[in-house]
């Protein structure tokens, strides 16, 4: 979560494996875009000697789609490359890593980058991964050397950056059991529980990151500022196992394994005999989906998971009214009237796409509300997402009904739909996000955080 092993074939495979997605107008570079994608998740940093690494046989894209079909209009396509200095050590590096053309550092990744199939980068360096003080002494320095200027106003990274996506895994997971509200929750008979502060699950580990800056000209089409971005992993269709040169060896076509827009989608709404399927299509294809999103199951459990505190969701529930709200937010975009002065608004067809409205400028950091457009900052989720929005909150409180008032003004959201929360905040994160590019805060070392 936000996209974690988030279905059953996909957990097999965490080097495919997209975990959130975040897309915004760079609030240091106005003019431009930021795009991230994440994979590898809930890393440990101590985890080598085969430290985490993109995959060479994997073929990761970010998609932009500027006319509301639901296709890509404009894909960044990343293709890595490890190369291996000596192998006749099974060490990742042999001194300190202060360059990234350092001879002690071993295993080494590159990649190529194309636009929409037109190469823009080749033999672009990654950074090691964060191993200790003395194999890498000075990250920050060793991953500002990673970002990488291509020219056309485009800026791009590619490396382990720190978990930035904060939320209480074991609460949620354990019968959706929010600790600061588990004196609330049904028991089954067990014990009565009590109210607790929220523990951050990812805390202290790592992601690999792709990040890519743009300017805004490069993905919008004129008098239409608002796109919707989505990332996806594919793998070639057949693979097999070469005992001569003790590898993999794979051929055909790459076919899509993975696929993240908004975030918690198929985590929470997709039904576990659909998620594997609903990684492999395109957003065009949502329609199918669609009774997962506009009636969704987290919303029929609250009630019951919390007696009494839920009435008016669960009246609302038994109506068997499909959530127009919850299709908005997440398959078409708002449109206009719904809220004063906003829209995300796509057209008809139903995608999941984050939806970002690039005329809306950043808010200032001191002015940012982490519960985005429910907190009434209209440049945060779900107008696109920042990497500090509290999306576990905003989910949750929607799927709750509070944004259910904007399709029917008489329907009046319960008093704890409005509180709704797993009890953490950006404070939760141990490592500081950055205020400039790629935004993710420095990855934990091995060293620091061993477990």
């Amino acid at each position: 979560m936000s996209s974690h092993r988030e279905a059953p074939e996909i957990a097999k495979d965490p080097v495919a494996d997209s975990t959130d997605v975040y897309a915004f107008v760079s609030p240091d570079k106005p003019g431009t875009v930021t795009l991230i994608a994440n994979y590898i998740p809930l890393q440990s940093p101590a985890g080598g000697p085969n430290f985490y690494e993109f995959g060479d046989d994997v073929l990761y894209e970010i998609h932009v789609d500027n006319n509301g079909d639901g296709q890509a209009d404009v894909s960044f396509e990343f293709r890595f490359h490890t190369t291996v200095r000596n192998p006749e050590t099974f060490l990742y590096n042999t001194g300190p890593i202060q360059s990234l053309d350092s001879p002690n550092w071993n295993r080494r990744q590159s990649y190529d980058v194309s636009m929409s199939g037109r190469t823009i980068g080749t033999g672009l360096a990654c950074p090691p991964c964060n191993i200790g003080p003395l194999s890498t002494p000075d990250y920050t320095a060793l991953a500002a050397q990673a970002v990488h200027q291509l020219g056309g106003g485009i800026t791009v990274y590619a490396g382990q950056r720190a978990e930035g996506f904060y939320v209480d895994l074991g609460a949620i997971f354990d019968l959706a059991d929010l600790r600061p509200f588990e004196q609330l929750h049904a028991t089954f008979g067990l014990p009565a529980l009590q109210a607790a502060p929220g523990v951050n699950a990812t805390n202290n580990v790592n992601v690999h990151s792709i990040a890519i800056q743009v300017p805004v000209s490069a993905l919008t089409r004129s008098g239409h500022p608002t796109i919707g971005v989505w990332t996806t992993a594919s793998r070639q269709r057949v693979r097999l196992w070469d005992a001569d040169q003790g590898e993999n060896v794979d051929s055909g076509p790459f076919r899509q394994v993975s696929r993240l827009g908004n975030p918690l989608v198929n985590e929470v709404l997709i039904p576990l005999g659909h998620k594997d399927q609903w990684n492999s299509l395109p957003p065009s294809d949502d329609k199918r989906f669609t009774s997962y999103v506009t009636q969704p199951g987290l919303a029929a459990l609250l009630p019951v998971l919390y007696p009494g505190v839920f009435p008016n969701l669960a009246a609302l529930v038994k109506s068997a009214k499909p959530r127009a709200d919850l299709e908005a937010i997440f398959l078409t975009g708002i449109p206009a009237g719904l809220i004063a002065g906003f829209t995300n608004f796509t057209g008809s067809v139903l995608a999941d796409m984050l939806r970002l409205n690039t005329s809306i400028p950043p808010t200032p950091s001191a002015k940012q509300s982490i519960y985005g457009l429910l907190g009434g900052d209209a440049a945060g989720f779900p107008n696109g997402r920042r990497v500090t929005d509290d999306v576990v909150a905003i989910e949750l409180r929607a799927l709750a009904g509070v944004t259910y008032p904007l399709i029917e003004a008489n329907f009046k959201p319960d008093a704890a739909a409005g509180e709704l929360t797993d009890g953490l905040t950006p404070a939760s994160v141990h490592a500081p996000y950055l205020g400039q590019f790629p935004y993710l805060g420095v990855p934990y070392s091995g060293y620091n955080e061993p477990s």
